[in-house]
């Protein structure tokens, strides 16, 4: 083999490895990240479905309540209750069922041919007793009970997930149910647009690496530094767009909860507050389980809104860094014991949405090793605007640390480095301070980085 050839060789290989490594660490890290989403957001529908149903169940109840408390057992007592069931429903596919406690269908307002049936013996596509295995759940004192059932908008067998509750002086069975397609059928765009998402980059980085490798062939003769710079570039360049994809990612997953989970909670708080008004627009008490259920529902949408937020900042988008960042800070000094401050000087100017997006990771990143290691009782982060550019400082009371035997140790400091790489992926540069007296983290952008194009 002629030198020339050794030479681009050995100058292409660790280039091509350099590039495969980039390519398998970006395909694990983004279908690590969809999955872990991916089951945030199923836990949580799940949680809000549940807590959907017991309240429907205990409205229903609240409705019926007085007759059952009445003590009257007779026929008529019985069908004005059934009645009263009959009438509430919540959209094309929510509606109430009432069985006795044998397995004999007293009410069923979307499948009335259903009723006088005894259906106890009646099994799902997968051989599962249904009507059994909800009445043993009723006579438990009441619970969640997942099973197959035809749903009325579509006529077609659909997984549904229902909650019953027992009579038991009436001998009855009342429950209602939500259907769980939906949400298979959320989980799978997820998936497909994950898969759409790896497919990209990948693409992105096999485009790449035919460029470089051009580049590299190209000027093989030069033998000189500027080939290790054009690779430098280029994997900058990559990073950056990966940085970029990820974010990307977090801000359609914050707006999908914004937008879909978080508009459910909004609209059953809504017919929960409706029912409070329209009973106390007739003199009566709300029963407590109602003003229970309104808690639970505020306490779902403020937990579905902080991991909105803290996937991707709405305020980063409107109102700028430093909003995002006073923010940032007052909820850090909320969850723990540590006090924060955000000063900012100088006159406050738009910032390109890297730099802007760069920064607020920095300083939660900081945040996060401040909680976990700094035992500190203070935070300060200062935002600086000068002719020169933006600097951010992020610093603290706490132990600090030996800041070259943490760049030394491979096994530690990766924040450290994900700061670093964060900041010269926009052109800035990363200082840290550490001693006894505390720690400082800044970060300088020049003017040309801070601009935005």
């Amino acid at each position: 083999m002629k030198l020339r050839t050794k030479i681009i060789a050995l100058a292409v290989a660790p280039l091509l490895i350099a590039l495969v490594l980039v390519a398998l660490a970006v395909r694990h890290q983004e279908r690590d990240l969809a999955q872990r989403e991916r089951a945030l957001i199923e836990q949580t529908y799940m949680a809000q479905r549940r807590n959907e149903l017991r309240s429907y169940v205990e409205l229903a109840l609240s409705v019926v309540r007085p007759l059952y408390d009445a003590g009257l057992d007779d026929d008529a007592t019985r069908n004005e209750a059934l009645r009263r069931l009959a009438a509430l429903d919540y959209g094309d596919d929510g509606y109430f069922f009432v069985y006795d406690l044998d397995g004999r269908s007293l009410m069923h307002s979307r499948q009335p041919e259903l009723v006088g049936q005894n259906l106890r013996e009646l099994r799902d596509s997968q051989g599962r007793p249904t009507i059994q295995d909800l009445i043993a759940q009723a006579r438990r004192g009441g619970g969640f009970v997942e099973y197959q059932w035809r749903k009325p908008s579509s006529a077609q067998t659909a997984p549904k997930l229902g909650y019953v509750t027992a009579l038991p002086r009436w001998n009855w069975m009342v429950g209602t149910g939500l259907y769980l397609d939906d949400i298979e059928s959320t989980m799978n765009t997820l998936d497909r647009q994950m898969n759409v998402n790896v497919t990209t980059t990948m693409l992105w980085i096999a485009g790449i690496a035919a460029l470089c490798l051009g580049v590299v062939s190209a000027a093989g003769l030069l033998l000189n530094l500027s080939e290790h710079r054009v690779a430098e570039a280029k994997l900058r360049l990559l990073a950056r767009q990966v940085v970029q994809s990820q974010e990307d990612e977090r801000g359609h997953l914050a707006r999908e909860l914004h937008d879909g989970t978080s508009q459910t909670l909004v609209s059953a708080k809504l017919l929960i507050e409706s029912a409070v008004d329209a009973l106390e627009r007739t003199h009566q008490v709300a029963p407590p389980a109602l003003g229970k259920a309104l808690q639970r529902l505020n306490d779902s949408l403020s937990e579905v809104r902080r991991i909105s937020h803290r996937l991707r900042p709405a305020l980063l988008d409107t109102l700028g860094l430093p909003a995002a960042l006073e923010r940032l800070g007052e909820e850090f000094g909320e969850e723990g014991a540590v006090a924060a401050s955000v000063v900012v000087h100088g006159t406050p100017r738009e910032l390109p949405q890297e730099v802007k997006t760069a920064l607020f990771r920095v300083t939660q990143e900081a945040l996060t090793n401040v909680r976990k290691h700094a035992r500190a009782q203070q935070v300060r982060i200062a935002l600086d605007f000068d002719a020169d550019g933006v600097r951010l400082e992020v610093g603290d009371d706490g132990t600090g640390f030996d800041v070259d035997a943490m760049q030394l140790d491979p096994r530690r400091g990766i924040g450290l480095r994900n700061m670093r790489e964060r900041v010269a992926a926009i052109g800035g540069r990363l200082r840290v301070r550490s001693g006894g007296s505390g720690t400082s983290i800044l970060a300088d952008v020049p003017a040309d980085g801070a601009e935005p194009a």
